[in-house]
């Protein structure tokens, strides 16, 4: 593990008006990371050897370049941070380093807390690390702009309704008179994945064309999946009944990572219009830190995707650590073509 000393902090410990920072403590914690194999570098900041209680050793250790000090001018710990951050290290330091809190992401798992007792350096243990705000829809958008690039057209609206199964008839009811009247079919209008509908998913699917001219997708956040799909089958008659449908649309209900708790929206499209298979893989490259969070959640964005690109088939979504992102929120996307899919 790499370790960035802060020289200041650590010498500071326990300090009141009436004492010096200690080059002492500097010292142990040294020993300490020496007996553990950790890499390591000593900053101060400039003020430090004027404070510290041996200045002619602290001098020499300047001068030989084992501490090495942050110019005159310059904020030490924007410094150290910059560092840690660049280099994937921890800080050794009790400092919590308030002011930086907007500009670096998780300070808290940077740092390592510590103590001493009888002169000897006690570690602490740095948070776990912060989950990145919004990183499996950042992930998603992601791809769909890859799917994009590639001519895959895809649904990236995010309309909010409130759910319930009232709502879901209006605002179907709504959107597909809007689009008998004008003629337009509404492709791409929402999103979703598949997964159970009713019952059978995947033996309707083949008579779609022919029993059902349309298709409605619901997303929903998937505390309400449940819910939703229990109410699919009254939505369909409500809808086809108001609309005087010859057939009753086929309601498809997808845990979508666009919406949040209790709200929902809805992707309607013309039966032809649904596609057989996602048409391509996608392959996640994440940093270390991510890993389990991701993989624990690669079915949603499978299921988002394939919703959003008007698929009946997830893509395969495969997601591995890769050494070269090193930061929370660091990730890679890269589409593979191929017609295999997840049923």
């Amino acid at each position: 593990m790499k370790v960035i000393i802060d020289a200041s902090n650590v010498a500071s410990y326990g300090r009141d008006e009436d004492s010096k920072p200690k080059l002492d403590y500097i010292l142990s914690a040294v020993k300490a990371l020496e007996e553990k194999n950790n890499e390591f570098v000593i900053i101060a900041d400039a003020s430090l050897k004027h404070e510290i209680d041996d200045k002619d050793k602290y001098n020499e250790l300047l001068e030989k370049g084992i501490i090495e000090q942050v110019e005159s001018g310059n904020n030490a710990d924007h410094f150290i941070l910059n560092i840690a951050e660049q280099e994937n290290a921890k800080i050794l330091s009790n400092d919590m380093f308030r002011e930086f809190n907007d500009e670096f992401h998780d300070i808290n798992n940077m740092r390592i807390p510590f103590s001493f007792k009888e002169g000897n350096i006690i570690f602490g243990r740095s948070k776990k690390p912060k989950k990145v705000k919004n990183i499996l829809q950042k992930i998603s958008d992601s791809i769909l702009v890859e799917m994009d690039r590639n001519r895959r057209e895809s649904y990236t609206g995010k309309k909010e309704i409130e759910f319930s199964a009232l709502n879901i008839a209006k605002e179907s009811i709504l959107r597909m008179d809007k689009s008998q009247r004008t003629g337009v079919g509404n492709k791409i209008e929402g999103v979703f994945s598949k997964i159970p509908m009713f019952g059978k998913v995947m033996d309707m699917i083949d008579d779609v064309e022919t029993s059902a001219p349309y298709v409605i997708f619901v997303l929903v956040n998937p505390k309400n999946y449940k819910e939703a799909v229990r109410s699919a089958g009254n939505i369909s008659v409500t809808v086809g009944d108001r609309l005087g449908l010859d057939n009753n649309p086929l309601i498809a209900v997808r845990n979508d990572l666009f919406m949040k708790p209790d709200r929902f929206d809805l992707n309607i499209l013309y039966s032809d219009e649904v596609e057989d298979e996602a048409y391509y893989n996608v392959n996640i490259r994440i940093n270390p830190n991510d890993e389990s969070f991701i993989k624990k959640n690669s079915r949603n964005i499978a299921s988002t995707i394939a919703g959003r690109i008007g698929s009946w088939k997830f893509p395969i979504v495969s997601v591995k650590v890769d050494v070269m992102l090193e930061k929370h929120g660091e990730y890679e996307i890269i589409l593979e073509r191929g017609v295999k899919s997840n049923v």
